[in-house]
């Protein structure tokens, strides 16, 4: 490939100070229609019964889809080097939400 048409493919992705701190989610919310997915990014503490959402990022069918393999590869490759990633147990007794004391000890008064 020319020199040229490499410039052109380059793409400049710029990171604000304020967006690289991130966002901390310990849920995910996706929804669909025909031709947009939702992911809306919650973060739900113990006892606290009302959470919300956080961020949310909207991708067409197609980005979701890049966006599912891209996961598959880098989940492939962190267990590769940190071992199998324990699964959260989802279904009707979970209803697919993260334990709600989060591994840590229960508090009591």
């Amino acid at each position: 490939m020319d020199e040229k048409k490499q410039k052109q493919q380059q793409l400049n992705i710029e990171l604000s100070e304020e967006v690289a701190q991130g966002i901390y989610s310990n849920l995910a919310v996706i929804t669909h229609s025909s031709s947009e997915f939702v992911v809306d990014f919650v973060r739900i503490m113990p006892g606290i019964p009302k959470a919300n959402v956080k961020s949310r990022v909207i991708l067409t069918p197609e980005h979701a889809k890049r966006l599912l393999l891209a996961l598959q590869d880098n989940i492939k490759k962190f267990e590769a080097v940190h071992g199998p990633i324990k699964n959260i147990k989802s279904g009707p007794d979970h209803g697919g939400m993260p334990p709600m004391n989060f591994g840590g000890p229960t508090a009591q008064a």
